[in-house]
Parts: C-alpha cells; structure tokens; sequence
C-alpha cells in the first residue's frame, strides 16, 4: 500500500481496556449490518484491546458457534475492510458469544450475570460494562429494570469498574416520550453513563466540522452573520420506505431526521468555540444553539407519488406496504429556521430531507454574502457569491467554489472549485461511524453522543411543527419520486431570492 505522510501518527490511538459488551437485540438488523462489522473492523485495524468481549442476547435460539457463524456471514457482506482476515477473524471470534432469553425473564438475566462474571476472569475484562440496547425504545425500561434488579450496574460515584449503556434513537416520538425515556434512563443509570448514539456524530466529515472551524484561522473569523448569507442542510435518500413502513408512517421524516441528525449538525455548524475539546464543554455550546432556535414560522411538507429514480420506476408512498389509505405522513419536510443569538441573528438556516429524491447524498453549504462591490459589471462580468461545501456521504469531503478568471485577453470569470476529499488524501476509506462510536463508548469520551438537554431541547423546538401539521387536514403535497420535494419548497427561498444549491 503507498505510505501516505497524512497519515502519519494514526498508530499512536489508543486501544481501551478490555470489556464485556453486551448487544441486547443481537439477532437483528443493527447487530448484523453496523454493530457486529464496525467492532471486527475495529480489531482489523489493531483498535480492540485482547480480550475484549461481545455477548448477544436476544430471545431467539442459537448456540455459540452460531452466533459466531452468523457474525462471520455478516462481517463478509458489511465489513468496512474486505476481504476477512483469517488470524484476525479467528482471535475476534474468540469473544463472541450468545444468552438467549427474554428480557423480562429474572433467569436469563442471572444466566447473563453469571457469564460475564467468568469473562471476567478468563477473559481479563474486569467488570468493565457496555450495554448496547439495539431494541426499540419500548423495550428500554424492561431492560434497564432488569440489569438493575440483578446488580449489574456499577455506580461510577463510587469508583471501581464501569458500566455504561448505549441507546439507539428514535429518542421519543416527542417531548413527552423524550422525557419518558431520559427518565427510565436515569432510573437505573446516571446520566454520565448513558450514550446516547447518533451515527451521523461518527462519520468523519461531521467530526471534521470542528477541527475546519476552531483550527484553522481562515474560517473562523468569517462565520458569522456579518459574512454569510445563509446555510442550507440536505439530507436525501433516494430510497423509500422499504420495509419500515409500519415504523415511517408513525414517525415521518422530520422525527426521523431533522430532529436527530439535521439539528446535531445545525448545532455543530452553529456552536461558539467550546472552552475545551472535552464532552460536556462541546455539548454546552450545542444546546445554546438548540435553545437559540426561533418556532418555526415557515415549513413545507411534502409526499411522494409514483415516478422514477435512478432509471427505476417507483411507486408512490400511499402504494407502499403497510402505509394506511390517505396516510398524510410527510415523506419529505423543509423548515426555515433561524437562531436568535449575535453570531446567527437573521441568518436564516435551511433544512430538507427527504425520500425518493434523485439522489443518496447528505451536504451543508455555507452560502458567503456577494462583494460588496461589483467591480467587473461594467465588463458584463457577472460574480456568483462563494459557497463552502461540506460533503457528509457519499463521497465524504469539503470544497470551496469561487469565480475565477478564464485565461484569455478579455475579463471573463467561471466557477472553479478547490476540493478535498477523504479517500484520495488519505488513500483510504473513512472508517464507518459505528466503528468511530463504538470506540468512544469504550473510551467512556461522550463528546459525539447526545446529552438529555440536547434531546428535550430539540423536540421542544419542533413539537409545536409537528402539533401544527397534525392539526391540518390539508394533505403534504405531491412530489413525483425522483425530483428534488415539492414546488413549495423552492418558493420558500425563491421570496428571498435564493434557492436550493444543486447537488
């Protein structure tokens, strides 16, 4: 492999104490397709310590070694690093292992204790926690009630080993649920040991954020109100609801979307520089930018009917499986929001996301205010103003878009474009971000995790939207699959003179 100078140092990470984690919900989806892959890619690249362990619990009946075959069948289709290293499978497989049993049931619960206890021992864990509940949030309180009956919840106050707990979203269906399940969380566990997890916080453009805006000098001065003109956020999926029809028509995109990942970004773009690279230092910054935020006054909601993309035909969402007759759940949602703060004040920032959209891509543009002067008009020169784009997925990287001048005797400008992107710098795959997460997590470092406050705060923010549209008998409007969301959309900017940046 050619020796790459950036990437120099990278040996110098530090691998965590060995541990037990636990993967409650081991025979689904999550486990199979991020969890169990992210963690062999992990050990890959030399990143799990010796003897760390992965224990499965699900009710499902399976042995040992078919749970570790199993994992095996699901590291060659969704490991990030192809194709499986044999030694390095072989020591991984080793800490595999299975528990069957409800997460009700008081037995199984003993039959797990009892487990790790010899883990402990054999495997050099020494106590040390991780709870991974890959279940629906339903399922949290039963899980959480159960580990604290049987003991198996150290209290960090008190010193000695760890335990922590990693939930997955969706954290609430709104503010009422949110606080529901922050208080079944802080029930059995303390709030510094639940990790709340978002996977768009793992992927390394979004990390990247930080490091672009508080080390680098150029940026920095500039991001403000004074020199930006505003901020457009898209998330777009090009898929539809698949097989999560049941789950998307209760929830929608802007619970299953905006109000996690979108505003985790907004509150990164956003934040004041923290006083420190440190966890709760980094989320005190986003949740003033949470609380910043104006109610929404100006929203779109859209649904897809039949159309084509990529080539494709594809059928409208109320044709979907298990979408209910007349079903007014939006498949695709932009919001107008503003944060009332002397960085941001009338800056408006722009979110969209959506389903059977053209295109997979998720990108911020930071779009720069025009010169204050147009020097070349009298030329018949028209400038475009700048825009920093920061690419999240595909493609991960940032690039800078300017006007430049075309070689030639006459004054005549085009776009040109200074670009960076992850895999030719560092001739390498970004790493997934479950593997980023998971890391962390055994790290015990909360930077990249959702805190309470950030949750209550941001469903605080869009509750009233969501009562708004719940309340409107009026359905979304229509957007053929394959375009980029309905008309209103792009009206919303155009009464600014803006629009949406082609992607």
């Amino acid at each position: 492999m050619q020796s790459n100078p950036l990437r120099e140092g990278l040996d110098l990470e530090r691998v965590p104490d060995p541990s037990c984690l636990v993967i409650f919900g081991a025979s689904g989806d999550l486990t199979q397709r991020k969890l169990v892959p992210a963690l062999y890619s992990l050990a890959h690249e030399g990143l799990l310590p010796e003897g760390q362990t992965i224990v499965g619990m699900a009710r499902a009946e399976m042995t040992d070694d078919a749970f570790r075959a199993a994992m095996r069948d699901a590291c060659e289709e969704h490991a990030r690093t192809q194709p499986i290293d044999e030694a390095v499978w072989k020591d991984f497989a080793r800490g595999l292992f299975y528990i069957q049993g409800d997460f009700g049931d008081a037995e199984a619960f003993q039959r797990l204790a009892a487990r790790l206890e010899e883990f402990d021992t054999t495997r050099g864990t020494g106590g040390r926690r991780l709870y991974y509940l890959a279940v629906p949030p339903a399922l949290f309180g039963t899980i959480a009630e159960s580990l604290g009956r049987q003991g198996m919840v150290s209290d960090p106050e008190a010193g000695g080993p760890y335990t922590r707990v990693i939930i997955e979203k969706p954290f609430g269906h709104d503010l009422a649920t949110a606080r529901e399940l922050n208080h079944i969380a802080v029930s059995t566990f303390r709030e510094r040991q639940v990790f709340r997890i978002d996977h768009y916080l793992g992927k390394e453009t979004v990390q990247n954020l930080l490091v672009l805006r508080f080390a680098n000098g150029i940026f920095e001065p500039f991001w403000n109100r004074q020199y930006i003109d505003h901020v457009q956020f898209t998330v777009a999926e090009s898929l539809g609801v698949e097989k999560r029809g049941g789950y998307f028509d209760q929830a929608g995109i802007a619970r299953d979307i905006i109000q996690n990942h979108m505003l985790q970004l907004v509150s990164l773009v956003a934040m004041e520089p923290p006083a420190a690279f440190e966890a709760d230092a980094v989320r005190d910054e986003k949740v003033k930018v949470l609380r910043a935020l104006r109610p929404i006054e100006r929203a779109v909601r859209g649904q897809y009917t039949a159309g084509a993309v990529l080539g494709e035909p594809a059928t409208g969402y109320l044709e979907e499986e298990k979408i209910p007759a007349g079903s007014n759940t939006e498949t695709y949602a932009a919001v107008e929001a503003y944060i009332d703060n002397w960085r941001w004040g009338g800056v408006p920032f722009y979110l969209r996301a959506g389903k059977r959209l053209p295109k997979r891509v998720t990108d911020i543009s930071i779009h720069f205010r025009p010169a204050p002067h147009a020097l070349f008009a009298e030329l018949g020169v028209t400038t475009q103003p700048n825009v920093l784009a920061i690419r999240i997925q595909p493609d991960e990287g940032i690039s800078l878009h300017f006007d430049s001048k075309v070689p030639g005797p006459t004054i005549r400008t085009t776009r040109v474009t200074m670009d960076f992107c992850y895999s030719t710098s560092f001739h390498v795959e970004p790493p997934e971000a479950y593997e980023r997460l998971l890391l962390e997590t055994m790290e015990g470092d909360a930077t990249l995790f959702a805190r309470r406050d950030e949750i209550e705060t941001s469903w605080a923010w869009l509750d009233p939207l969501l009562q708004r549209w719940r309340d409107d008998p009026e359905a979304p409007a229509p957007y053929a699959a394959g375009t980029w969301g309905p008309d209103a959309a792009d009206a919303m900017l155009a009464r600014e003179g803006r629009t949406w940046r082609p992607l």
